[in-house]
């Protein structure tokens, strides 16, 4: 493989892992925040022992996500140095801005809630966490605002060969950023959300402190069901959004090689044949495409081969499809990862409603425990899609993928730092799950056994 092709999985690989701890620690911030909250506001040390228990986990993941976020900006230097030279005027900001304000503002209220529980009032202490959770936010914020930027580029200018900022506005207001920013902090929330009841669902079926993470569970139940509904409507609104900006992206997602009719229906599945442009044994429910689109039942979708033609006349000739399969059954796995997590996020509901949590269904905890593995699934394939269906477009319009790779770099020093950086990240990886399991074994009551306290397994109601 060539160097373009080395430093792409090198950066897929790299970024992909570093995503599986960002949302997991947004998620886990806001939901110790609630179970803090609702400690200061009832006095209850029944939550207050929750937000420790589940914060051993989120700094452990808070840990790691660091660790494996410092890799990412380096890569722009040592792998995609004309990138970097291009466009590094717009898109430094945004990530400095990140490390300078979001990243140190967590660092340090992280301190102090880690040491403060007996040195400040529990106001002071219950503002720290919610000021990490807000952090946590703005990181998300700012580096969506330069991967924002990057699908959708605006607010700058070409000058000497190089893109310039000159209107921060514009940046921060940018459309791709009001429909991505929501979209991916709620898939956030919600991978936090079945992360706690995925583990709560173990314990459930182990009858280990079961009251504790009954009522662990039920807070995240509430919190990952109103967060996936919101995954959901915030994807309908940046599916809107591609129509319009990266019209080839949509195409592809639905492997739409010609006009799509009116009104245009939602492939479910399709055996797609790249090499002549068709495909075969297409199951499709009539009339969705448009109502994804256009929030009716009715208008056409551009195809791939129109939009083709069309990117020719404006960029020059080149092949301006992007890896329809990849596109494709990325988006797919993305909407079925996410439809469960509605479904099983409903059913929790309706046992809490109905008050049988007490005794739910072995089948369906054992569903929740697997359910955590959804949202990873759903985040990874879901940046799959949004950054192949870009392609070859590094900034669309603007750069593409082979204009962007370090000019000095051999396919051999690439594949070096490939093997290097996967053998590290399994490490980390192993290293991770060893001290998730380690504490989530020893429970929420291992420090009281520690010191030889007994404990009521939390047999008492609010």
């Amino acid at each position: 493989m060539d160097t373009v092709m080395l430093s792409r999985i090198q950066f897929a690989s790299t970024t992909i892992f570093h995503y599986f701890f960002v949302p997991v620690s947004i998620g886990l911030a806001l939901l110790i925040a609630i179970m803090e909250t609702m400690y200061v506001r009832k006095g209850n040390e029944e939550y207050k022992r929750m937000a420790q228990f589940w914060g051993k986990l989120f700094l452990i993941n808070f840990a790691v996500g660091v660790v494996t976020g410092i890799l990412q900006e380096f890569q722009f230097g040592m792998n995609w140095s004309d990138y970097s030279r291009f466009v590094g005027d717009v898109f430094g900001a945004p990530l400095a801005i990140e490390a300078l304000l979001a990243f140190f503002l967590e660092s340090t209220f992280i301190g102090i809630w880690i040491f403060g529980w007996d040195k400040v009032s529990k106001k002071v202490h219950l503002v720290s966490i919610w000021l990490v959770a807000l952090g946590t936010m703005l990181s998300a914020f700012w580096i969506l605002l330069a991967n924002s930027f990057m699908q959708h580029p605006v607010g700058f200018q070409i000058n000497n060969g190089r893109a310039e900022m000159n209107d921060i506005f514009a940046l921060i207001t940018n459309g791709q950023l009001l429909v991505e920013f929501p979209h991916t902090v709620l898939a956030a929330y919600a991978t936090g959300a079945f992360l706690v009841t995925g583990i709560s669902a173990y314990k459930l079926l182990k009858k280990q402190d079961v009251t504790f993470f009954r009522k662990s569970f039920e807070i995240a139940a509430i919190v990952g069901i109103i967060s996936s509904f919101g995954v959901a409507v915030a994807g309908h609104a940046q599916a809107q959004y591609l129509v319009e900006t990266q019209p080839m992206k949509m195409a592809a997602s639905e492997a739409l090689w010609g006009e799509s009719g009116d009104p245009a229906p939602w492939t479910i599945f399709a055996n797609i044949d790249t090499d002549n442009k068709t495909n075969s044994n297409e199951i499709q429910v009539p009339y969705l495409l448009s109502f994804l689109s256009y929030s009716k039942f009715s208008g056409e979708v551009k195809g791939m081969n129109q939009l083709q033609a069309e990117y020719e006349q404006a960029y020059g000739p080149g092949d301006y499809i992007p890896p329809v399969k990849t596109t494709f059954w990325s988006f797919r796995i993305m909407v079925a990862a996410g439809s469960l997590m509605i479904a099983l996020g409903v059913y929790a509901i309706y046992l809490m409603w109905r008050k049988k949590m007490d005794k739910p269904n072995t089948w369906f905890m054992r569903f929740m425990f697997w359910g955590l593995l959804l949202p990873p699934i759903a985040n990874t394939s879901g940046w799959i899609m949004t950054e192949m269906g870009r392609q070859p477009w590094t900034v669309f319009g603007l750069m593409t993928t082979e204009d962007s790779v370090s000019p000095n770099i051999t396919s051999g020093q690439v594949l070096f730092s490939v093997i290097s950086f996967t053998a590290i990240y399994a490490i980390l990886g192993a290293v991770l799950i060893g001290l998730f399991v380690k504490v989530i074994k020893k429970g929420p009551y291992a420090m009281d056994n520690e010191h030889g306290e007994s404990h009521d397994p939390y047999n008492k109601e609010d």
